[in-house]
């Protein structure tokens, strides 16, 4: 089993940034891909970025080169997953999901574990 704590969503305006994110507790959390999807009202939840327990890392080409995510490992199987968001755009506002995949998938349908979201807004 994997746990996963998301925290730091908020309200910004558009151009402004935000850092959110997401605790991972559970035997295998350290070994799994750690990714974050998100979710806009009446849209389908979309994959925005991930990362390799190696730090290999896959964005989306709709935040490429405006969100970085990075991770933090303990020797206690605890990760930390982060999401950096620069530049935030109108377009970027939804409930923002940390999620943990023993593989790498952008399906969300796929996913293994999923935490309890977390809001972000975006204001013109």
């Amino acid at each position: 089993q994997v746990q996963l704590v998301e925290s730091g969503g908020g309200s910004v305006q558009a151009g402004g940034s935000l850092r959110l994110s997401c605790a991972a507790s559970g035997r295998t959390a350290s070994t799994y891909v750690m990714a974050w999807f998100r979710q806009a009202p009446g849209k389908e939840r979309e994959f925005v970025a991930s990362i390799w327990s190696g730090g290999f890392t896959y964005y989306a080409a709709s935040v490429k080169g405006r969100f970085t995510i990075s991770r933090v490992s303990r020797d206690n199987a605890e990760n930390t997953v982060y999401l950096q968001m620069n530049s935030l755009k109108v377009e970027d506002a939804a409930v923002y999901y940390c999620a943990a995949n023993p593989t790498h998938t952008v399906v969300a349908a796929t996913i293994g574990y999923w935490g309890q979201g977390t809001q972000v807004t975006v204001s013109s």
